[in-house]
């Protein structure tokens, strides 16, 4: 994950003014706004593990507000984030990435995954996530502590959680990062990991390139913010996530899945310690 506030780029018309908002572009200033908001973060590279218990139960993500509390003094919360021992923020160059945006969307040249995926490439912003969708109250609070221990064991590099918002309809999102969208063995190893601490809920993934374009649902190219989705087999044994890539139409291919299967193996005694579905 690259950290900064490098806020998305919106579309310019021919005569440079903004073109009307589509739903995508109040989707991205929403999320600019929560990255540029106060996080909650616990970073186990600088604070005792001991700490961890206490600092869970004291922000539980349906329990803190996303804009604060003004008779207690609290502000706005963006994000409540878990940083593992291994976290190492993705290097790459939004700026340079944005200007390309920019220069490609003057150009009138057709936007589609692939070209996303080169100015990723060439500007190397490779980072990614997969996402859950989680209604807030218990089964949300409960998934991110799964999560969050996860990154506290030093299973997944970090994850962050939305905060609760009650004035809106949209559900809270529970984010869980990997280095690399291009590489599809890494990015099924990661929903292993997640499956592992028994979530079984759906998850989507997108690229942090889509992110960092403005690129969310119902935008103006008609391109799908996800490139992958995962859903959990109850009925499967051993029991599995099928992982669909939205680009190829296809599962992914005989050495990913292998990797997968043998990740899931490997974590076949934690998920039999887990009860019930998230």
């Amino acid at each position: 994950m690259i950290t900064g506030t490098a806020a998305a780029t919106l579309p310019i018309s021919s005569s440079g003014e903004l073109d009307p908002p589509f739903a995508a572009e109040t989707y991205a200033a929403e999320a600019l706004a929560a990255d540029m908001d106060f996080w909650i973060v616990f970073d186990s590279r600088k604070t005792p593990r001991s700490e961890f218990d206490d600092w869970l139960e004291s922000n539980r993500p349906s329990q803190v507000c996303r804009y604060g509390d003004e008779e207690r003094g609290v502000g706005p919360v963006g994000w409540i984030a878990v940083r593992g021992v291994n976290y190492n923020p993705s290097s790459g160059d939004v700026c340079g990435l944005q200007e390309s945006w920019e220069k490609l969307l003057a150009s009138g040249r057709s936007v589609a995954f692939q070209t996303v995926k080169e100015l990723a490439l060439n500007h190397g912003v490779l980072s990614g996530k997969w996402l859950m969708h989680l209604d807030s109250g218990f089964k949300l609070d409960h998934a991110w502590e799964c999560v969050a221990r996860a990154v506290l064991d030093g299973k997944i590099s970090t994850a962050k959680v939305s905060t609760h918002d009650p004035t809106a309809e949209e559900r809270q999102v529970i984010c869980v990062y990997n280095h690399n969208f291009t590489d599809e063995s890494e990015v099924i190893r990661l929903d292993s990991a997640i499956r592992a601490t028994g979530v079984k809920c759906s998850l989507s993934y997108k690229p942090d390139v889509y992110t960092y374009l403005g690129i969310y649902r119902k935008n103006r190219w008609n391109i799908c913010p996800t490139i992958y989705e995962s859903k959990f087999d109850l009925e499967c044994v051993p029991r599995r996530s099928h992982i669909f890539n939205k680009i190829t139409k296809l599962e992914p291919t005989t050495s990913a899945k292998s990797s997968q299967h043998l990740a899931e193996l490997s974590s076949c005694s934690i998920c039999m310690t887990r009860k019930g579905a998230l």
